[in-house]
């Protein structure tokens, strides 16, 4: 009998790190399977986490394939679900199923420059990826990031970043001036514009909140991205992961398989209803 693709996977959680407070809280979360049958991933792929008598929510996998001893998810909490996890203590367990979805062409990748542009808990997708290209720098060109939050105090990862910093170029911003901040104060699809990355042997891969995505695939492909040289994620509302329910779909294409990864090439000509 083929197993029940709904029933999820048993998981520890072993670390709890508060990344940013306020109205918008976002919680880093390291999870390990109770046995050995856990699963592998690509960047850019999804999970069901499940909190018994609460529901499940699809959440992005930050952290990178390339680490074995945990799952990582950032998750902001908005919902039922997201509170029930913020909720959650180390070494409480949760429901795990996936993964889900296509990710990141990485490997075509090879040899080229990577621009990673992020809003607010949109790094969270691009995480995986980063670090995996980071893990094999060797395969890759120049890598860089540029990345904005409302505030200071919204942006995720802020003690990674810092040490990002010591190994490729990382441009931060935030939407309205603060009194300590040295660095850039506007829209990061303003940034964009304002750092000018080359597109020359490039990929820009860029996630966040959709009018800021809209704006920087407009800015990338003002500097001269192709079409096929950006590449974003669609955070539909999946409820099975499966292509079953019907509530992920993009006209015939269903995000949970078909996506969540697309190059603009190819999300441009679906309907535009995501």
């Amino acid at each position: 009998m083929e197993p029940n693709p709904y029933i999820p996977k048993l998981a520890k959680i072993i670390q709890i790190k508060e990344e940013v407070r306020g109205a918008r809280p976002v919680k880093t979360f390291r999870t390990q399977f109770l046995s050995e049958n856990g699963f592998s991933f690509r960047c850019g792929q999804c999970a069901m986490l499940s909190i018994f008598g609460r529901g499940e929510s699809m959440i992005s996998i930050s952290s990178s394939p390339l680490v074995e001893d945990y799952l990582q998810f950032s998750i902001l909490k908005m919902g039922r679900v997201t509170s029930s996890l913020h909720d959650l203590q180390e070494g409480d367990i949760i429901g795990v199923r996936g993964p889900y979805g296509n990710g990141f062409p990485i490997e075509k990748w090879k040899g080229k420059n990577l621009i990673f542009i992020g809003g607010g808990i949109g790094i969270a997708p691009m995480w995986s990826v980063l670090h995996t290209a980071l893990g094999k720098k060797e395969d890759y060109g120049k890598i860089s990031l540029i990345y904005g939050a409302r505030t200071s105090n919204d942006i995720v990862f802020k003690e990674e970043l810092e040490e990002l910093r010591k190994k490729i170029e990382v441009h931060l911003s935030i939407d309205v001036e603060e009194p300590e901040w040295k660095e850039f104060v506007g829209f990061v699809p303003i940034n964009v514009l304002e750092k000018k990355p080359s597109p020359e042997n490039a990929i820009a891969v860029t996630c966040g909140p959709p009018i800021m995505i809209k704006y920087v695939i407009q800015n990338l492909e003002a500097l001269g991205f192709k079409d096929e040289q950006i590449f974003t994620t669609v955070e539909n509302k999946m409820k099975c992961g499966i292509g079953k329910c019907g509530r992920c779909n993009i006209g015939l294409h269903y995000v949970c398989q078909d996506g969540p990864v697309y190059s603009w090439a190819e999300l441009k000509n679906l309907p535009q209803e995501y």
